[in-house]
């Protein structure tokens, strides 16, 4: 059953899920030309890179940083399952606001006007909180 839900895992993610796959497609090839190893995580090919900046996912790849815990691949995984599920929509409902959010509270926190701690909870908004359940739930 595991090798079944991978392969549609994989058939969706280079269908309707293909934008968001073709930009992870292109990460990995060049993160592969400048040495780095893909990695396996259920359905998923993984590359860690640097430190202390923790994900981003595209398509059936994601991307982390050095020595990841459990919960960011999961998150990211989530973020994945959630690219089957909106497929050409993943950009412009999740990736792309995810992106400016994260580009907001670095700029908050660099500024100093508040501390990581007084920022609301990462999975406060929907469509983090809704990664981080997938991921719980389907990535043990």
């Amino acid at each position: 059953m595991r090798i079944v839900k991978g392969i549609l895992f994989w058939a969706i993610s280079l269908t309707w899920g293909l934008p968001m796959t073709l930009i992870g497609t292109i990460c990995a090839i060049a993160l592969i030309v400048t040495g780095h190893k893909p990695q396996r995580f259920h359905y998923f090919i993984y590359f860690e890179v640097g430190s202390g900046w923790g994900g981003f996912e595209a398509g059936g790849f994601f991307f982390v940083n050095r020595h990841p815990s459990l919960h960011i691949r999961q998150h990211e995984s989530g973020h994945g399952l959630q690219n089957i599920m909106l497929g050409v929509l993943m950009p412009f409902l999740v990736s792309i606001p995810s992106m400016i959010r994260c580009w907001y509270i670095a700029l908050i926190i660099r500024s100093g006007k508040k501390k990581y701690s007084d920022l609301p909870d990462y999975d406060a908004i929907w469509f983090e909180g809704w990664a981080t359940r997938l991921g719980e739930k389907h990535f043990k």
